[in-house]
């Protein structure tokens, strides 16, 4: 048994097609979603540990000047990001003093930008998502359409059998099977992405709050430097 793809495709009708062209833009935008998020995953994964190896040393020395220079250095880590905006935050309330602490407002400013580079971290990802979801029923689509036209030709000629409709049948089919083979991998690219952002998002959350305790030791510190003087 033979199994010509090109010859099928070829014998479509525009109906099944346009179903075809679809599915393949679906491939397309998955693949490219899939291999920028690893891109852009990867380069904060690298940058985050870089600006790790920095930052440590700076709030070792109380530098948060240089903390958060080095934090602009680092535009691709979603750490330098985040911790950033919160020593910027902190510095800003100690130079304006106003009703809440320096700790409280660089932890309020801590919670916003988390919700930003978790929306970065996972920008995208609905693309997978809605692929994974959509495409087997976009290939039934033009299964069924293609097995009602298949009928409707045997009714207009009066000739039935299986003869007369395999070829109809099996066009029809092809285009639920390349609707499974774009889900399938969107799936998959997605459970892997997933997993991924999750890993980095609870690094961020657990970097966050090492921050801020850092930073309500530091004021602790000065409070009572301030008491002893």
């Amino acid at each position: 048994m033979s199994f010509n793809l090109i010859h099928i495709l070829r014998q479509m009708d525009v109906f099944a097609l346009t179903v075809v062209s679809v599915l393949a833009l679906m491939a397309v935008a998955t693949l490219a979603v899939f291999v920028e998020r690893l891109w852009v995953l990867a380069r904060s994964r690298a940058a985050s540990r870089r600006f790790a190896v920095a930052a440590g040393e700076l709030l070792d020395r109380r530098d948060l000047d240089g903390f958060v220079a080095e934090a602009a250095s680092h535009k691709g880590s979603h750490l330098a990001t985040l911790l950033g905006a919160g020593v910027r935050a902190y510095l800003g309330a100690l130079d304006k003093p106003g009703a809440l602490s320096p700790v409280e407002l660089a932890r309020r400013e801590l919670e916003r930008r988390t919700e930003q580079v978790a929306a970065d971290v996972k920008r995208g990802m609905s693309v997978l998502a809605s692929v994974g979801s959509v495409a087997p029923f976009v290939g039934l689509l033009g299964t069924v359409v293609g097995i009602i036209a298949s009928f409707q030709g045997i009714a207009r000629e009066g000739s039935g059998g299986l003869g007369a409709v395999s070829a109809g049948i099996a066009e029809a089919l092809i285009v639920t099977a390349l609707g499974l083979v774009v889900a399938i991998p969107a799936v998959l690219m997605f459970n892997l992405l997933s997993t991924r952002s999750d890993t980095l998002l609870l690094a961020l959350d657990q970097s966050r709050g090492e921050l801020v305790d850092h930073l309500e030791n530091q004021s602790s510190e000065k409070g009572r430097a301030r008491a002893a003087a």
